[in-house]
C-alpha cells in the first residue's frame, strides 16, 4: 500500500515537473521577444529625440518659413525659372 502511494506521488511529480519545463520554455522564449521588443522601443525613443532636438533648432524653424510660408530673409534674393 505505501509503494502504491509513492509511486502514485512520483508520477504526479513528474507530471507537474514536465509541465513547469514546459511553462518555463515558454516564458523564456516571451522574455526573449520582450527583450527585443525593448531594444525596438529604445531605437525609436532615440530617434524621437533626435527629431525633437532637429525640430527645436532654428534649422528647422527656417526651413519651415522658407518651404512653407515662402518667408525669406531681408538680404536674400530668390531666383525663380520661368518654367
Amino acid at each position: 500500500m505505501i509503494s502504491i502511494v509513492i509511486l502514485l506521488l512520483v508520477i504526479v511529480v513528474s507530471v507537474n515537473g514536465v509541465s513547469l519545463r514546459a511553462k518555463n520554455r515558454a516564458l523564456n522564449q516571451r522574455e526573449i521577444e520582450l527583450q527585443i521588443q525593448i531594444g525596438e522601443e529604445k531605437k525609436c525613443a532615440n530617434e524621437m529625440d533626435k527629431y525633437k532636438s532637429y525640430v527645436e533648432s532654428k534649422e528647422y524653424i527656417e526651413d519651415v518659413a522658407n518651404n512653407k510660408l515662402g518667408l525669406v530673409y531681408p538680404n536674400e534674393i530668390i531666383f525663380k525659372s520661368k518654367n
